[in-house]
């Protein structure tokens, strides 16, 4: 809220960050580096589409995935999280934690990541539009960075896993841009309900199939299988 006027405030980036290949003992990928440790940037970087998983990296100028198996590419060119929940976060854990402390591209204020719905688009600037394509799974990487004790299952368990956006228009952004939820569409699937039909709650994978058109390739997947091997069950 706007303390001023009491109305909403205008979702905006508050960080924008970018990690550099960094060696540590916690990665898998082949080159035994990570880009997970992002740090702030005025910018502007421009964002366009880094091209299909496994050649594109991420989709942020300067930017590095170190791992092209398994991060990156069209479906996860950026990556979003809110500053609320890195400060939910900062008081459970007892610590601070900067924006891009989680590997973000995209640190936000007032804009509910977690929650978004799979498909809805963000016009950041006047040029730039993402669209929201599912949830982050937490991995080894992860835990080793953020270096705290079972921290793959308590992520999991809190299920605010921010987002991952595809590319629709290539643009600029900084930190400040405003965000605009362009559209948002009626099916009711988020990016945290569909991180939970893959990780914790299986039987929720029917219900991601409305979200088909904007929905990560590999949960669509998921979603698909599972539906049919009910039906031939």
């Amino acid at each position: 809220m706007d303390p001023s006027n009491g109305t909403p405030a205008t979702p905006y980036v508050l960080s924008l960050n970018i990690g550099r290949l960094t060696p540590v003992p916690h990665s898998d990928a082949p080159s035994g580096g990570t880009g997970i440790d992002k740090r702030p940037v005025a910018g502007p970087l421009w964002i366009s589409a880094p091209g299909p998983k496994g050649t594109g990296g991420s989709g942020v100028e300067g930017d590095v995935v170190a791992d092209l198996r398994h991060h990156g590419g069209d479906d996860q060119a950026v990556y979003a999280f809110a500053r609320e929940d890195l400060d939910a976060w900062e008081r459970e854990l007892g610590r601070p934690l900067a924006n891009g402390a989680f590997g973000e591209n995209l640190t936000t204020s007032g804009l509910d990541v977690s929650h978004a719905l799979v498909g809805e688009r963000w016009r950041i600037g006047a040029t730039l539009l993402l669209e929201v394509t599912g949830g982050r799974v937490p991995c080894r990487t992860f835990a080793g960075h953020v270096g705290e004790p079972r921290w793959v299952r308590r992520f999991t368990e809190r299920a605010e896993t921010g987002a991952y956006l595809r590319v629709l228009e290539a643009g600029p952004v900084r930190a400040g841009d405003p965000v605009v939820r362009e559209y948002v569409p009626e099916h009711g699937v988020t990016a945290a309900m569909a991180f939970r039909a893959n990780t914790t709650e299986r039987a929720l994978l029917p219900r991601l199939l409305p979200a088909a058109r904007a929905l990560h390739p590999e949960a669509l997947a998921a979603a698909r299988a599972y539906v049919a091997s009910r039906q031939s069950s």
